[in-house]
């Protein structure tokens, strides 16, 4: 009847899909559907991920001063999400560049990292403003236009830190290449000659 308001609950929507005799001729009973969906071809999200460091000679400490990345993420549904997940994965990133280190005993095997107090995870104050854009260009293998974004900041973070410090090492050291964690003593062993 016109204006009546019919209301069901998810538990009777539920039953009544079971049940044949409440079903159109021709439907099959249930709420289960299933799609298989084979792509054209995969998407291939990119970017380019800058850093500028500073390096205190005296004690080795690696300041970031300037850290920018574009990338391509193909349409973008949650602008504000998006860049909030490839800042935390750029933090993530620095902080296995910069900082974190999974210690164990050498007699024992221990784990002697076993907290945070233990294991440096960057802060704040270790982290810089990042100047974030994106250059979308939409993929034509979906319907949405889409391309990953998961971990763009953590893949892209760690070389891009490393480079920057081997870039400024290797003008006053001589410096092709240093192992992560990039730790201050790490840094002025290099630059002592002590490594």
């Amino acid at each position: 009847m016109p204006g009546t308001d019919l209301r069901l609950d998810l538990m009777e929507v539920a039953q009544a899909a079971r049940d044949p005799a409440k079903l159109p001729p021709g439907m099959e009973p249930g709420l289960d559907t299933t799609h298989h969906r084979v792509p054209s071809a995969q998407t291939f999200p990119n970017g380019c991920h800058i850093v500028e460091v500073e390096i205190d000679p005296d004690t080795g400490v690696v300041t970031i001063e300037r850290y920018t990345v574009v990338d391509d993420f193909g349409r973008t549904i949650n602008p504000l999400l998006l860049e909030g997940q490839v800042h935390g994965g750029i933090v993530q990133g620095i902080g296995q560049a910069l900082l974190e280190s999974a210690v164990y005993d050498p007699d024992s095997g221990q784990f002697l990292s076993g907290s945070f107090m233990d294991y440096a995870m960057p802060r704040a104050g270790d982290i810089p403003n990042f100047a974030f854009s994106t250059h979308n260009v939409p993929s034509t293998s979906n319907p949405f236009g889409v391309k990953g974004a998961g971990e763009a900041g953590a893949v892209g973070a760690p070389p891009a830190v490393i480079n920057a410090v081997v870039d400024a090492l290797h003008h006053r050291a001589g410096v092709r290449h240093i192992d992560m964690p990039v730790t201050p003593r790490r840094v002025w062993e290099v630059l002592n000659g002590m490594h």
